[in-house]
């Protein structure tokens, strides 16, 4: 990519030349020469992508107002006309260089240069098609809103500014992706986020050279510390009402052009578990849900491996009769438990990914239909114990009930590990597998946050203050004090007047 700077000459035909260069074989990119002014003297030309600007002949588009204005314009009218930004018209700007002008055109807006004026005028349009601001799909709430990001990164900034009216309230952009030029964007606000987490993701940006970014998650990945771990460093929302809470508790939020998801910085495991709607009602509800999650963390993590550990290793742990149950259920299948365990987690897994891919509403009933068909036939079949499918489903049902997908993931991922350590070493091996894992969490961090704050490291952050938004949530009243993540002096976020 060529970074030379280039400024915009005064002769037209020279601009007209370079653009027509670097545009060589773009069929969409249209460059549509006019005259303009009385007597049609002066020589302009505009240039855009094809979808991307309004037609130009309509006068209620901003690009038909400013050509409108200058059709019969005396001559010496013109070039004031232009240095005054085109008599305020809306979304107008002036551009000093071609690298710049380039860059504006290829955003999706139209670029007019006019001759013997030095500087192109930058004429916003309707942009690149997107799909606009829709429902949130993979975190649904029964109470706050139900809109979702959009692919748009300036819609997706303007959603977090309707709900945060602040002129602290920072926009802050960069491109990344030497080819693909992809705009990001970091929204925080000032005097509440801690500059260290600013400065630290500024740098991480800055870290790599990379072809093309065409998600938020290639960002993700050449941004976060520790790769080889599997759980995220980032939390990932497609609600703009979690993203400006996250922005209140003085967190960065990172969006990235076409990506209708919003990277939340820094994180910890307390956070993954935690919904927007737990803001919104009542702590004894809260507090319920939440403690539900964390038992379905623990659930899809370790049900299938105690499963394991249990009727292979530990069986005087049952009463006789769940043993002679269990017993029973298994006379007839061929296989192992271990195995049969580990052929019912593959099924439910391949019937997750094919629900994912199916189209519509067809994804639901393939998840319900498959799992319920391959579960009795396999049964029928005498494959696996009818206790295994029950305790596989369960294990895939708590999985779902954790509210981040990427989290869920690594639990997914990390439960493969355990069911081998309970089937083959029973509790002793559960229990090593809850120790090494116990402790890489507690050396994972995350933009210098200790990843299971606020279960480590309570004298940060005040720790009665913050145990009262973890486990369970304390009401509304006593939560007066912002995360570790705000600035050290901006914790408070409560007062009560005094009357």
């Amino acid at each position: 990519m060529n970074n030379q700077t280039i400024p915009i000459s005064l002769n037209v035909e020279e601009n007209e030349a370079y653009i027509r260069n670097k545009c060589k074989g773009c069929a969409d990119i249209i460059i549509r020469p006019m005259k303009l002014g009385a007597g049609k003297r002066v020589q302009c030309f505009v240039c855009h992508i094809e979808v991307a600007v309004e037609n130009i002949t309509l006068q209620d588009s901003v690009m038909g107002k400013v050509l409108s204005q200058m059709w019969d314009m005396p001559v010496a009218e013109i070039y004031p006309f232009l240095k005054d930004n085109c008599l305020g018209i809306s979304d107008v700007s002036h551009l000093d260089t071609m690298n710049i002008a380039m860059q504006a055109m290829l955003a999706g807006n139209a670029v007019l240069f006019v001759d013997g004026y030095d500087q192109a005028i930058k004429i916003a349009s309707k942009g690149y098609p997107n799909t606009g601001v829709n429902k949130a799909e993979s975190e649904k709430v029964l109470r706050g809103s139900n809109e979702g990001f959009a692919d748009a990164v300036k819609v997706n900034t303007a959603l977090i500014r309707k709900r945060i009216r602040n002129t602290d309230l920072k926009v802050k952009e960069s491109h990344m992706g030497e080819r693909s030029d992809t705009l990001l964007t970091l929204v925080y606000l000032e005097g509440l986020v801690n500059p260290d987490f600013l400065e630290e993701i500024e740098k991480r940006l800055k870290r790599y050279k990379i072809d093309g970014v065409m998600d938020s998650g290639m960002v993700e990945q050449l941004a976060e510390e520790r790769w080889i771990s599997p759980f995220p460093q980032f939390q990932t929302t497609e609600r703009p009402d979690r993203a400006a809470l996250e922005v209140l508790n003085g967190r960065i939020i990172l969006l990235c052009d076409n990506t209708p998801v919003a990277l939340i910085l820094p994180t910890t495991f307390n956070s993954f578990i935690e919904v927007s709607e737990d803001r919104y009602n009542r702590f004894a509800i809260v507090s319920f849900q939440r403690l539900i999650r964390y038992g379905a963390v623990v659930f899809a993590l370790l049900l299938s491996a105690l499963y394991l550990a249990v009727i292979n290793f530990h069986t005087q742990v049952l009463p006789t009769d769940l043993l002679l149950s269990f017993a029973e259920a298994r006379k007839g299948v061929p296989f192992p438990s271990l195995l049969e365990v580990l052929f019912m987690e593959v099924a439910f897994e391949l019937i997750r990914e094919a629900g994912v891919r199916m189209p519509g509403p067809l994804g639901g009933t393939i998840g319900i239909v498959g799992g319920l068909i391959i579960g009795d036939a396999a049964v029928g079949a005498n494959l696996v114990s009818p206790m295994s499918v029950v305790v596989v489903a369960l294990s895939a049902l708590s999985s779902f009930a954790i509210p981040n997908d990427d989290f869920a993931a690594a639990f997914r991922l990390i439960k493969f590990g355990f069911i081998f350590l309970g089937g083959l070493l029973g509790v002793f091996g559960v229990g090593l597998g809850v120790y090494y894992l116990l402790g890489h969490l507690s050396g994972l961090m995350s933009f210098g946050v200790p990843y299971l704050t606020p279960f480590v490291g309570s004298d940060l952050n005040g720790g009665f203050e913050r145990a009262r938004d973890s486990l369970v949530r304390a009401p509304f009243t006593w939560l007066k004090r912002r995360p570790i993540f705000a600035k050290e002096g901006q914790r408070i976020r409560l007062k009560k007047e005094e009357q």
